[in-house]
């Protein structure tokens, strides 16, 4: 590799970021080896949806299992939100979930979206502890206590909707206070009605919008809300789903940010939706990836890019709102919708993958900073292919963890791989005769959390590649 030149390269954000749901109470958690695997590049970020209620005497158990046997008509008709349950806090530690699964994110390049529904009855200590978790994390989402117009989960039963909101605030406060590299995602109704102008619940949830650091709204284009207790059939009685225009899905949301921008003195924040689908169960296979296409392309063609990224929920599902279906005889196993090959080809346009940006020529040893996914250091190293290579390889002699990136496909190393196989990013994409490819190089920390003794340690992480791997290119088989 020493007759390579080397550069810095930056990456920077999206047009439109993608981030993508893993794991709630409607599927398990999928690592990001898979994921990867399946779909050939890094997210922005993963959510994860968890619950905290350590006031109620059930908790910690996930209470769907604490409360088997219950004759439950609804998915929120349990005394708290059956989401896995938070592990730390003040009463807990972060050898369990979700710190599990934060760290398989961040050590594959992505950022962690935490979405946790709270007891607002918990105490400013409790907050706190919370807070004191999160912080080697690097960046994080906290979506605390999200679509807090409605009235299905357990957070709204146990005080008022203004007591909701304050609640959100003191979280706010303190989160600011304790973990600076967390930001706050405020998860509202927006506006739902074509002839209102106001928020849902404006006059409670004003504060709420001036304090948090992102505005949200989840929206699904179609939804089948009684799933499981029900099935959605046309000539239902009384329906428990919904099916609208995409168009009106996408006016609404903006009209939304534009609400939300005057409720904030003119001044703009950035605008996403931390759950973006179309139920299969109403749509069906086919015009599910039609409605997510449709909406996709009306955001790239909207002039005014006034959209920070969707979160697409999720990757697998028991139901009909993932890319795969869990197969029901074996958890561990997805089923491939046709959504995934949209879905596929969606987050490999250019709108939606990060801004890379050449810097200078660079020697060894290099110090690349990670800093987050919209915002890290890395190589960039041109290659010659001659034609469409048979072996195409690289060998590593240390323990870095690094994330590598070639012919549009992304690959994970581990401190303990030697050798990553590089030529699945030939196999849909082969070469049609020579061509000059850029293979890039970024390290993200290796334990997926950063070093708070460092001076900048909550919000970057830092790694030396004393030398670049040997690269192995061949352009036909070993034998004939």
């Amino acid at each position: 590799m020493s007759d390579y030149k080397v550069y810095l390269v930056h990456m920077g954000k999206a047009k439109c970021a993608v981030d993508l749901g893993d794991g709630s109470e409607r599927g398990e958690y999928v690592d990001q080896d898979y994921i990867l695997h399946k779909l050939g590049r890094p997210h922005r970020s993963i959510s994860l949806m968890y619950c905290y209620y350590p006031l109620d005497k059930e908790f910690p158990g996930r209470i769907s299992e604490v409360m088997k046997d219950a004759d439950v008509k609804f998915q929120w008709d349990y005394p708290y939100d059956d989401y896995f349950t938070y592990k730390g806090g003040l009463e807990g530690n972060r050898d369990d979930e979700p710190f599990t699964c934060m760290r398989d994110i961040r050590r594959h390049g992505q950022d962690v979206t935490l979405t946790l529904t709270a007891d607002p009855n918990i105490s400013d200590e409790q907050i706190k502890a919370i807070a004191e978790d999160l912080k080697t994390f690097g960046r994080v989402f906290l979506r605390v206590n999200h679509e807090n117009t409605g009235n299905w989960f357990s957070f709204t039963k146990r005080t008022t909707y203004q007591g909701v909101a304050d609640f959100y605030c003191k979280f706010v406060k303190i989160v600011h206070e304790v973990a600076p590299n967390v930001q706050m995602v405020l998860c509202t109704g927006g506006i739902e009605d074509p002839n209102s102008e106001e928020i849902m619940m404006e006059k409670e949830f004003a504060q709420s919008v001036k304090d948090t650091d992102i505005w949200s709204v989840d929206k699904y284009m179609a939804l089948h809300w009684g799933w499981p207790f029900d099935v959605a059939l046309r000539d239902q009685k009384v329906k428990s789903y919904k099916r609208d225009r995409v168009e009106d899905t996408y006016n609404m949301t903006k009209r939304s940010y534009e609400r939300f921008k005057v409720i904030n003195g003119g001044v703009s924040k950035p605008m996403v939706m931390s759950e973006f689908n179309a139920d299969g169960d109403v749509t069906g296979a086919y015009d599910q990836t039609v409605m997510v296409r449709g909406f996709c392309d009306m955001l790239k063609e909207d002039p005014e890019q006034w959209f920070s990224g969707f979160t697409f929920y999720q990757f697998r599902d028991r139901g009909r709102l993932g890319l795969e279906i869990e197969d029901p005889n074996n958890q561990n196993v997805g089923i491939e919708q046709p959504v995934m090959k949209t879905y596929r080809e969606l987050i490999h346009d250019d709108f939606f993958k990060p801004e890379m940006k050449r810097g200078g020529e660079v020697s060894f040893p290099v110090k690349l900073r990670w800093g987050n996914s919209e915002d890290a250091d890395g190589l960039e190293i041109p290659i010659h292919f001659y034609g469409d290579p048979h072996f195409c390889e690289l060998t590593f002699e240390d323990e870095s963890n690094l994330m590598i990136e070639i012919n549009g496909k992304w690959f994970y190393k581990s401190p303990k791989a030697k050798v990553i196989d590089l030529m699945s990013a030939f196999y849909e994409n082969r070469l049609e005769g020579a061509k000059d490819l850029t293979l890039r190089i970024f390290a993200p920390p290796a334990s997926g959390e950063n070093d708070l003794n460092a001076e900048d340690g909550m919000f970057n992480s830092y790694q030396t590649i004393e030398k670049l791997p040997k690269i192995r290119i061949e352009y036909e088989p070993v034998a004939l």
